[in-house]
């Protein structure tokens, strides 16, 4: 993601180190607003698309962050799902996802986590993601590689598509548009030994740097569901891009990430689907 002149210019001009255990200590501040509140929420509401969930617990989780984030760090701009930005004249913006898989938590399907970037020049750089349900905090500086808790991690290494298993997911515009993923999750079933359907990018993410799943795919995402989990395969030794082919942009909403021995099989693959005719099923 970053040219190595790049990087040489945030190790000499950022404090990392501080940043870091910022970053990991406000994906703890929600992992434990979650755990309290897990089966106990009080308000559900829509943003006004089918499926986009709101509920108190995203709101205090997000408040909670945002006000140690400013505590901590006033001069770094802030960009969060529910509340919008806070900008400061500053290359460091903090993405926060107070609640990824918001739909999972209002069901008690245990899959979601709270998720918090740090991009330079809106480029990846820190990332933290906390993961309740399996008390697991995964996270990554540039340059010194990632971890779940203490242990570091590297991703897969399947030798084929055919061995690997792969999670992807559905934005909440495909009710709308042939664009939605719906084609390439049911071509890649059949090349794949599955597909997952996970419902939180961000833990998506964790889990292809920890090598859980092999590749990971979508579209339709906003920076927060990617800041993190981009860097945290990248440091894992990942590979991450747009899909099915080009540079990873933070703010394309699209990504491809998948071991380096995936990366030419799937980006192909992905390359030869057709689109899906959502005329078929209206």
């Amino acid at each position: 993601m970053f040219e190595l002149s790049e990087k040489e210019e945030i190790l000499n001009q950022i404090n990392l180190s501080s940043l870091y255990e910022i970053a990991k200590k406000s994906a703890l501040i929600g992992n434990e607003i979650l755990k309290i509140n897990y089966n106990k929420i009080q308000k559900i509401s829509s943003k006004g698309r089918k499926g986009d969930l709101v509920t108190n617990v995203d709101l205090e989780v997000e408040n909670k962050i945002k006000e140690y984030l400013i505590e901590e760090t006033p001069n770094i701009s802030i960009n969060a799902e529910e509340s919008g930005k806070v900008n400061k004249s500053s290359d460091l913006t903090w993405c926060i996802d107070p609640l990824d898989g918001t739909t999972n938590y209002s069901h008690g399907y245990p899959f979601f986590g709270t998720s918090i970037g740090l991009v330079y020049k809106n480029k990846p750089i820190i990332g933290a993601i906390s993961v309740p349900y399996l008390n697991e905090l995964y996270s990554a500086c540039i340059g010194h590689g990632s971890f779940c808790n203490d242990s570091e991690l590297k991703v897969s290494s399947p030798l084929n598509l055919s061995d690997s298993l792969l999670v992807t997911g559905f934005s909440y515009d495909r009710f709308e548009t042939d664009d939605n993923n719906y084609a390439e999750f049911c071509y890649l079933t059949h090349k794949t030994r599955g597909v997952r359907r996970g419902g939180a990018a961000a833990v998506d993410l964790a889990f292809v740097a920890s090598g859980k799943v092999d590749g990971y795919w979508e579209r339709g995402l906003e920076v927060w569901d990617l800041a993190a989990g981009a860097i945290i395969v990248k440091e894992a030794g990942g590979i991450i891009s747009d899909y099915p082919s080009g540079k990873f942009n933070l703010s394309s909403g699209r990504i491809l990430a998948c071991s380096p021995t995936l990366e030419d099989e799937l980006k192909k693959e992905l390359d030869n689907v057709s689109p899906f005719n959502k005329n078929l099923y209206t």
